[in-house]
Formats: structure tokens, sequence, C-alpha cells
């Protein structure tokens, strides 16, 4: 499995920010910390953006087709730069806050509310899929949700050719697949390098077929045993993932984790709006 080469696991948008006050309300450390070099991310994204867009004018050889790639290499950039130490942003926001017990509301709300708008959008068309196949794993519904939403960078990305999208959610590969399949650009990791290549994937008549799909992969495939009948435990699902070799990614686990507390924290404004029902977990409570 891969992260989209596009937006590489939608790790540097503005729904860190949603995020990153649950965490601070919920008083999670782990959450808070990673959500918080989520935000640094997305701040060193839009470093590398201004600084280019700052360049002297389009140099030879320039055209959409270079930046386009240039600004997919940004993304990744941005995400690599915030490993480890990062750049000492995430420390220094993780100390404040521990320090306040809060995050002060205000400006942020304004920024992300159209992403999150198209994030809703894309969790309410795929939920009633992905309530089924998390019922029929054993794990939570918003893990379903958060690994299709961190594959295809919130449904925007998903594998596609001249003949359209593949409505593979999952990122799966073709190997081992006779059905129909589109070539794609994707982004893998060697030995920690990363690298873009042209990967064949399955493709799917529509979105319910390849969900379907991906819950036979995960209940036939021993690698993933240990991601089924995790429950409400998203950290399990992911790292059962990981060490099954679902994708190639080193921070596949982490990202994952943080895709979901923005799936939930997103399901958990829907709900307080009225616009949604509750999720229903396997205990049979909200």
């Amino acid at each position: 499995m891969a992260i989209p080469a596009l937006e590489p696991s939608s790790y540097a948008d503005f729904g860190a920010l949603t995020t990153l006050k649950a965490a601070a309300r919920d008083k999670d450390a782990a959450a808070l910390r990673e959500t918080a070099r989520q935000f640094e991310s997305l701040f060193t994204r839009m470093l590398l953006k201004s600084m280019r867009e700052a360049s002297l004018g389009e140099g030879m050889g320039e055209s959409e087709q270079t930046q386009f790639y240039q600004d997919m290499y940004d993304q990744q950039l941005a995400v690599e730069l915030s490993r480890g130490d990062g750049i000492g942003l995430a420390q220094k926001l993780v100390e404040q806050l521990t320090r306040a017990g809060a995050v002060q509301s205000a400006a942020p709300d304004a920024a992300d509310s159209t992403g999150d708008t198209d994030k809703t959008t894309f969790i309410n068309r795929i939920r009633p899929a992905a309530e089924q196949a998390a019922a029929r794993l054993g794990v939570a519904t918003e893990s379903v949700i958060a690994q299709a939403a961190l594959e295809t960078g919130w449904g925007r990305h998903m594998p596609a050719d001249a003949r359209g999208s593949s409505n593979n959610l999952f990122g799966i590969k073709a190997t081992g697949w006779d059905g129909a399949q589109v070539n794609s650009r994707t982004l893998e990791y060697d030995d920690g390098a990363m690298r873009a290549l042209s990967q064949p994937f399955r493709s799917y008549a529509s979105a319910e077929d390849g969900m379907r799909d991906y819950v036979s992969l995960l209940s036939q495939n021993s690698r993933y045993a240990g991601a089924l009948n995790t429950g409400n435990d998203v950290g399990a699902f992911a790292d059962a993932l990981q060490r099954g070799g679902y994708a190639t990614d080193p921070d596949y686990a982490a990202k994952l984790r943080t895709t979901a507390a923005s799936v939930r924290a997103l399901l958990d404004a829907s709900l307080k709006s009225g616009a949604a029902a509750p999720i229903v977990t396997d205990s049979g409570s909200a």
C-alpha cells in the first residue's frame, strides 16, 4: 500500500488545528505531541510555499507540470523535516499548551472551515459502507474512515487513469489480482528513502466494491490478523497494519492515528450540530 503522491497522507493540512485543540482539551499527551508535529509540518509547508512564491519569476523549462511536481515534493519535504526533533516548533507548542492546559480558539477555525467541510463530506459519503466494513473486521468505524482518508487524501487522490477513478479507497496494489487495474503514480519508501514511481492498483466498479475487497484482504491475509477485532483501539489497529507491511511509509501508523483523531473530531462536531447520527461501536454505545 502507498501514500498518494499528490498529498503525503494528508499529513500537512489545516485539519491539524481541530485535532490539536481536541488533543489538548482531552489532555492526551501522546496525541498532543503527534498533532503538534503535524502542525509543524503544516507550518513548514507554508514556509516553503512562501519561498517559492517569492522567486524572481519562472525559470527556463518551468511549466504547470513542473510546478505540480515541485509542490508535491515540497509537501513531502515538509513531512520529512518534521520528523524527530524537527525544527523545534512542535516541542515549543507542546510546552506552551501543557502550561496553558487549553488551546485558544478564534482565528484558526476560520482558516480551516472549508477544508473541514470537504472532509466531513468525504466522511459522510463513505460512512455507511465503512460502518459495515468495521463491523465485519471488528474495528472502530473511524479506523476504516481514517485509513481511506489517509490513502486518498480525503478522497481527492484515488488511483486513476484516462478511463477514470479506480474507486480504490485503500491504495490496494494489483498484486495477485486478475480484475481491472490502473497504473498510478505513488510515493514509496525504500530503506527510509522516498521515491516516486508508477504502480498498478486494483480498480473497482464502485467504492462499495472496493470496500468489500478491503475487508476480504484484511480478513484473509494472515499478515493483518493483529489488526482484526481491535475494537475502538485505533492505535492497535494502526500498529498492526504497519507491522504487517500494509505501507512502506515508516510513519504510517502515527499518521493513521492522527487522521483517526481528525475523523473523530469532525464526527463529534457534526454530532453536536445535529448534522450526523452517533457512531455505534461494537459494544453498542456511541
